[in-house]
């Protein structure tokens, strides 16, 4: 049975690149979409600025720069998909979380 994984982007970005570049990584990330196909469980999207709030009420920047959900039949599998995810080429990392159902 197949279980959705989270994964969430940190880092990377085509901030500072020209035309031509921007467009040469949104047709990776469109090509990567495509190469995992029915597995797209939300495509999702980026994030802009965002801060994380600890137990003590102080802030940092979180550094998490967007996600998407996918479905894998495991955690060997759902990285697998990300092996060779566009965002890693991007100079930034992907994290994998498995979800389950409550």
């Amino acid at each position: 049975m197949a279980t959705n994984y989270v994964l969430l982007y940190k880092g990377g970005g085509p901030e500072g690149r020209s035309e031509d570049d921007v467009a040469a990584v949104m047709e990776a990330w469109t090509n990567w979409y495509a190469g995992v196909g029915e597995g797209i469980v939300d495509g999702g999207n980026p994030f802009g600025p965002s801060m994380a709030v600890t137990s003590d009420g102080n802030t940092d920047p979180s550094g998490i720069t967007g996600y998407t959900i996918v479905s894998a039949d495991d955690m060997a599998s759902a990285m697998a998909l990300v092996k060779d995810h566009p965002h890693l080429d991007e100079g930034g990392t992907v994290e994998v979380y498995e979800t389950f159902q409550m």
